[in-house]
C-alpha cells in the first residue's frame, strides 16, 4: 500500500466513528516579525526631501510626514513605518535608491520593533 492509500485509509478509519468527535489538529500560524523602518537625520539631505520620501514611499499624509521628519530633525531618528522583514528590507532599498538618484545621504535603517 502506497503511503497516499494508507493515508486516505487513516481518514477513513477516522470519519467511521462518530463524526461529532473527530476534529482536526488546529493549525497554528505564527505572525511574522515586525520592524521598525528608520530615518538618520543628517546634515545634508533637506527637510523638503524627507517628506517627499515620507509621502511617496512610505504613503503617510503631509501632515504625518512633517511631524516624523521634524522628529527626525530633532532626535537624529524617526519612525517612517513598521513592517514585515521583507518589506522593510524593500523600503530601505527604495529610500536608499530615491535618494541616490537625488544625491542625498538619507541613511535608512531597521530594527526589531
Amino acid at each position: 500500500m502506497s503511503v497516499k492509500e494508507n493515508k486516505q485509509t487513516d481518514c477513513q478509519e477516522k470519519n467511521e466513528g462518530d463524526a461529532s468527535v473527530f476534529t482536526e489538529a488546529e493549525k497554528k500560524v505564527k505572525e511574522p516579525s515586525l520592524y521598525k523602518v528608520l530615518l538618520h537625520n543628517d546634515n545634508y539631505t533637506t527637510m523638503e526631501f524627507v517628506v517627499q520620501v515620507l509621502m511617496t514611499i512610505f504613503h503617510h499624509s503631509q501632515g504625518e510626514a512633517v511631524k516624523i521628519m521634524l522628529q527626525v530633525h530633532h532626535n537624529s531618528l524617526g519612525v517612517a513605518g513598521v513592517y514585515s522583514f521583507e518589506v522593510a528590507e524593500t523600503k530601505i532599498a527604495q529610500v536608499t535608491e530615491l535618494a541616490r538618484r537625488s544625491e542625498f545621504p538619507l541613511r535608512c535603517s531597521m530594527e526589531p520593533e
